[in-house]
């Protein structure tokens, strides 16, 4: 369980790159590798002064583990690189949370995203606003980076919320 002020400490920042992330995997099918880099920045930056030092050093190595598997669903799954750098990067916040609560999570923001996205694709003026959006053209492919950061914004406020 992440403390309560840490969790509010990281949300401004998480937030504005889970924005930005969800607009740009919407519009271009792509996770902008700045804002990994940006995620990955507020981790290294504002986590030693937020979390206890054993926790932010573990998240490096949950981090490590994100990536190996991310990598090998990127191999075998056709998963996208962009989402699978986001989840690394995304990682190291879920250092201290619950198994159950993070997979319910998960399960839930994937669902969810998948249910948004596919119902603002129905509506015609949605579609009509956002015409060059390359999430609407795809048929088989899912702008995940939505989801991720739907995962790591609820997750920041359920723990800030505590």
């Amino acid at each position: 369980m992440m403390p309560a002020t840490s969790a509010l400490i990281f949300l401004p920042f998480t937030l504005v790159i889970a924005i930005w992330v969800s607009w740009k995997d919407l519009s271009t099918m792509k996770i902008p590798n700045l804002a990994v880099l940006a995620l990955g920045a507020v981790w290294l930056v504002i986590g030693p002064f937020v979390m206890p030092w054993s926790d932010w050093l573990w998240g490096f190595g949950f981090a490590a583990i994100a990536f190996v598997v991310g990598f090998i669903t990127y191999l075998v799954m056709g998963v996208g690189a962009g989402d699978v750098k986001f989840a690394t990067a995304m990682a190291p916040f879920f250092v201290q949370a619950d198994l159950r609560f993070s997979l319910f999570l998960i399960s839930a923001c994937m669902i969810g995203g998948l249910a948004c996205h596919r119902l603002a694709k129905a509506i015609p003026a949605v579609t009509a606003a956002t015409p060059d959006w390359e999430s609407w053209k795809r048929k088989r492919y899912m702008p995940f980076g939505l989801c991720l950061s739907g995962i790591l914004v609820f997750y920041l406020l359920s723990e800030a919320m505590k």
